[in-house]
């Protein structure tokens, strides 16, 4: 039977089984293992947006739209262009029709972002109508903490995950009808079913049955009411 250094015999070849002492000639693989172990790695941090520092949430940066998949900031913020004073509506007054569209929705999940198989339509979203006044009517979701109070209020519930917090502002022009900006947003901005995004920062004039698509699910009709 192995003997230890101290002069112990033992039942086990590696160490004593008296004093636990390493029998001569015994492979030190396992002990070496077990000094040498590396530890348990740590959780990586979250990643930022390189260009503001903010943690990452989707694939696009919530405050600036940094892309992360691609590294380009393709639809960065801008400031939404200054308009004319707008005289009072000769032609009727406008309103804002608010529905969740499930023919949308499901040419956003045919696209497969990489968060469309989280996405659900929401099984009760009734529909909402919002009056149309003013010279800019803000399209996004509230956010108490930076002062964003849209005109045209997205949070929900339910709330369309989609949706940035400025995604989309509806300009009053001279003549009585509506421009539509999208100044920067996260998923982008279509019209009237079609699948090319709004440019950046270019008005494009929307009128009176156009509907707007935002987010995940939601569309907004422009109505106006005769005269």
């Amino acid at each position: 039977m192995p003997i230890c250094p101290s002069g112990h015999t033992s039942g086990s070849d590696d160490f004593c089984d008296t004093c636990g002492d390493l029998i001569p000639g015994a492979p030190r693989q396992r002990l070496g293992d077990a000094e040498n172990s590396a530890p348990p790695p740590e959780a990586e941090p979250a990643e930022e947006c390189p260009v503001c520092g903010a943690p990452r949430s989707g694939r696009f940066c919530e405050v600036d739209a940094y892309d992360f998949e691609t590294g380009a900031a393709s639809r960065t913020a801008a400031p939404v262009p200054p308009q004319p004073p707008r005289p009072p509506s000769e032609g009727g007054a406008w309103r804002a029709v608010i529905s969740a569209d499930r023919a949308y929705y499901q040419s956003v999940i045919e696209l497969g972002g990489p968060d469309a198989a989280t996405i659900a339509f929401p099984p009760y979203c009734p529909e909402r109508t919002v009056a149309l006044s003013g010279e800019q009517i803000r399209i996004g979701r509230r956010s108490a903490s930076r002062g964003i109070e849209p005109e045209i209020d997205l949070s929900g519930p339910p709330e369309d995950p989609g949706v940035s917090h400025v995604h989309a502002v509806l300009l009053g022009q001279p003549d009585g009808t509506w421009a539509l900006v999208d100044p920067g947003s996260m998923n982008g901005t279509t019209l009237n079913g079609g699948g090319k995004l709004l440019d950046v920062n270019v008005p494009v004039p929307v009128g009176d049955g156009d509907r707007v698509h935002v987010g995940a699910w939601t569309t907004i009709t422009l109505e106006r009411s005769s005269p």
